[in-house]
Parts: C-alpha cells; structure tokens; sequence
C-alpha cells in the first residue's frame, strides 16, 4: 500500500464528516418503534436463513424475548438451524406444520387443512406477549396456491400486537402482503449449484 499523504488524509477526514453529520441527522429524525411485518421472498437462495439470522438476533438480546417459527410447507424433517435455535430451550418455540411441497403431497384437501393447521398455530403464538419474533416459513407458499384467504391472513398480520415482529418466507409474495409490510426484501436469484448438478447438502440447505 502506498503512503496516505497529508493531503489526501485531510480530504477523506473532511468528506467523512461530511457523511457523518448527514447520517446522525438521517438517525435523529427516526422516532418510531413498532413491531415490524417483515417479507423476504424473490426466487434466489437465503429467505429462511436470513430470518434465522433474525431470530438468532433476537435470541442475543438480554431481555430474554421468544422466538416462534412456523413452517407452512416444510415437514419435520430435522435441520441445523431447527436444532441450534431449539438448543436455546424454552426461549425458541418451534412447529414444523407442513407435509412436504405440493409436488410430494398431491393432495390438495390435505395441504389445505395442513395449512389451517399452521394458521392456527400462529393466530395462538401472535397471542402469546413472551414472543418478540415470529418466523412465517414458507406462507408465501401456501397464500400462492390458495390454501389460506389472502384476506384474513394480511388483516392478522396487520393487526398483529404491539410490539411483534413478523417474518414471512418464501417465494411469489402476493402483492396485497407486500403492500401491508414495512420491510420487503426480494432474494435475487444470479447463480445456483443446483444447476450444475449439485446436490442439498447438509450445512448449506438443511
């Protein structure tokens, strides 16, 4: 690396201030702290696991809120981030509600009570004041193919409590969803090992 001459020096310290004092008057005009509807959807790789980084986050924090997970699609099969985040005990409580994709059940009646079944379950959980975060896997998925109503789903989740976060995964997010949250995040899909033949491994994908 070549030497920083005074000069130079003094032009970054001068445009970092600069930057600085935009950034602190950016943060000093937000005042508001709410429970936040939280999308992650977009057809690349990383919705679950950026809202299992979340709830690791909140797990973090000292004053001892819960985490509540919810998969809509996926079975009980087992998983790294099911086993380490149930490793925190009673703080993580954790219902793999699903029968597999679509593809493997075949079974429109089936997936559509499956899905009521994890509804349920999360209509319980918002209920629940210990629960700071609630993770919604894959609803996109059962709102995509009508096994819920669109409409009673968005207007829980608008009227969820004071307080709670909301993630919800999965892919096609329906636009009345989008709509309703205050932080969408659409994954974008540039490169995946699975097109070159590469199987799920453990780690990566489960």
């Amino acid at each position: 690396m070549s030497d920083i001459s005074p000069e130079d020096a003094a032009r970054h310290r001068a445009k970092m201030e600069k930057r600085k004092a935009v950034q602190d008057a950016e943060v000093a005009e937000k005042s508001v702290e709410k429970g936040l509807l939280i999308v992650h959807t977009g057809p690349g790789k990383g919705k679950s696991t950026a809202a299992f980084g979340l709830a690791l986050r909140t797990l973090g924090q000292p004053d001892g809120a819960k985490v509540g997970v919810v998969q809509f699609i996926k079975g009980a099969w087992e998983s790294g981030e099911r086993s380490a985040l149930e490793s925190f005990g009673p703080r993580v409580e954790w219902h793999s509600m699903g029968e597999g994709f679509t593809w493997e059940t075949q079974d429109l009646a089936r997936d559509i009570a499956a899905a009521r079944r994890a509804w349920d379950k999360v209509r319980e959980m918002m209920d629940d004041p210990a629960i700071g975060l609630l993770i919604l896997d894959e609803l996109n998925i059962a709102l995509r193919y009508d096994y819920l109503p669109l409409a009673e789903v968005v207007a829980a989740l608008t009227a969820r409590r004071e307080g709670l976060h909301i993630v919800v995964t999965g892919r096609n997010a329906k636009a009345e969803l989008i709509e309703a949250a205050d932080l969408v995040t659409e994954m974008g899909l540039v490169k995946h090992h699975f097109k070159a033949g590469v199987k799920a491994q453990k780690g990566i994908e489960f």
